[in-house]
């Protein structure tokens, strides 16, 4: 581990962007994607007016916002509260997610980014073009964190897939775990019609490849606002055996639950249930829910009741996040039961969203500040935050900003052009393909070689 990761610094960060968002007239998703139906779109080039201040490996840094749970989790003294906290650091890594519509730039072939925060650092590479490949290394005092992703993008009719394809490990050298999952598919529906609205889908599981655990977690589809975001699971051991119930928001949080207060408080309810239905059945009325419904009550659940140590020990704030407290504001929950359940404690809840984030792309706090340039940072020439094109939109110059998007892109080409022309293929600056051992699966991996080289690059993208 290194001996120079930068400490707990309390510096104050920016809130808010130079310039509020503002869709022009000739914002027209639809004239884009109708010739895109069923297509992969990673490689369609699209209009800066689709585009977030941000390069994608900028929003790949915001993996890191609740970094602190990493920190919690190599603290742990048995393998079972060590997944609890891996599992809550991996759905928070969604939640930034939540109202983000707009696209992030498509980072440039070399592009790299750093961010050094809250005693952790990070490093991020674009390694490969064709199929674009960000790979990014995070280290804490007690923990890494790495991987690569591979984005695929494509147009459903009605919505976007968004498939952030790749391997995402955290290692915990002190008891000399490896833990991995995928993360699971985003949508963003209603992209010809309607109000936009974003979802993730599908089955995260994720691996302790030490101990055999298990923790399998499913991303639930919004059938109603009620069900909208619900996130659920349990924690096994290598012979299947339930150690844990998970459950929540994955815009908002994620308790657990032991397994004989989930029996209990399961067998309790459908008691409740049954005798509710007998109720309505003598009152000739037709029930409305199945039996196992109680655990989708309770993730509408306020979270008043189940604050435990873990929370003060991650200052995690308890303001609503429910209600908007600003015209245009989405509201991440639909909360309107409050349902008793013993044994539950939260694991993680997501900070709430700055009160005006809608005029500034649904940004998180973190998210404000990745981009923000401050006089005393030493970057690499190839880093996010020296783009053109986003500093153009972040500060409301979308002319500009279209521009050089477009004088960058011709850039990559004809460099590539010329890489082709003498036969040399292009090679990361800090990243190299090797084989994991955890899943003896080729993936990229770091070569502690940033912090020392990063001054000393010729390479120029920009």
């Amino acid at each position: 581990m290194s001996d120079h990761l930068p400490p707990s610094d309390g510096r104050r960060y920016r809130s808010r962007l130079p310039r509020e968002h503002i869709l022009g007239d000739d914002f027209n998703m639809w004239s884009v994607l109708k010739g895109g139906i069923g297509k992969e779109l990673t490689k369609v080039p699209m209009p800066v007016s689709f585009n977030e201040p941000l390069s994608f490996l900028q929003r790949m840094a915001e993996l890191m916002e609740y970094s602190e749970l990493l920190q919690l989790a190599a603290g742990q003294e048995d393998s079972v509260s060590r997944m609890e906290l891996v599992a809550a650091f991996a759905v928070s890594g969604l939640a930034c997610n939540w109202g983000r519509t707009a696209k992030p730039f498509n980072p440039l072939l070399g592009e790299t980014y750093e961010l050094e925060r809250n005693g952790f650092r990070m490093v991020c590479e674009q390694v490969s073009h064709h199929p674009p490949v960000s790979a990014f290394h995070a280290e804490g005092d007690q923990y890494q964190f790495h991987g690569s992703v591979h984005p695929k993008l494509k147009f459903l009719g009605r919505s976007l897939e968004i498939s952030p394809r790749g391997t995402l490990a955290v290692e915990l050298p002190g008891h000399e775990e490896t833990y991995t999952w995928s993360n699971v598919n985003c949508y963003v529906h209603n992209v010809v019609v309607g109000k936009l609205w974003v979802e993730q889908q599908g089955t995260m599981t994720i691996t302790n490849h030490k101990t055999g655990d298990t923790c399998t977690l499913v991303f639930k589809s919004s059938s109603s606002s009620k069900s909208s975001h619900r996130v659920e699971g349990f924690i096994q051991d290598r012979k299947k055996t339930r150690h844990r119930f998970l459950y929540g928001k994955w815009t908002e949080y994620l308790r657990s639950m032991d397994i004989e207060s989930y029996e209990n408080n399961l067998s309790l309810s459908e008691q409740r249930l049954g005798s509710s239905q007998e109720t309505e059945r003598r009152a000739g009325l037709s029930p409305i829910h199945g039996p196992r419904k109680m655990f989708s009550r309770l993730n509408s659940i306020t979270t008043a009741p189940f604050r435990s140590h873990s929370d003060r020990e991650l200052n995690v704030e308890h303001d609503s996040p429910d209600d908007p407290s600003a015209e245009g504001a989405l509201s991440r929950s639909s909360s309107g039961h409050s349902l008793g359940s013993a044994g539950s404690r939260t694991l993680w809840q997501a900070e709430p969203p700055p009160v005006d984030a809608h005029k500034y792309y649904h940004f998180t706090r973190f998210a404000m500040s990745l981009n923000e340039l401050l006089p005393d940072m030493e970057l690499c020439r190839t880093d996010s935050r020296l783009r053109p094109d986003i500093r153009a939109l972040e500060s409301g110059d979308t002319e500009k900003a279209g521009a050089e998007k477009a004088r960058l892109e011709d850039k990559q080409r004809r460099a590539g052009k010329a890489r082709s022309k003498r036969k040399q293929a292009w090679t990361p600056r800090y990243f190299q393909l090797c084989k994991s051992a955890d899943t003896n699966i080729e993936d990229w991996t770091y070569m502690n070689n940033f912090w020392e080289e990063k001054n000393t690059t010729d390479v120029d993208i920009f």
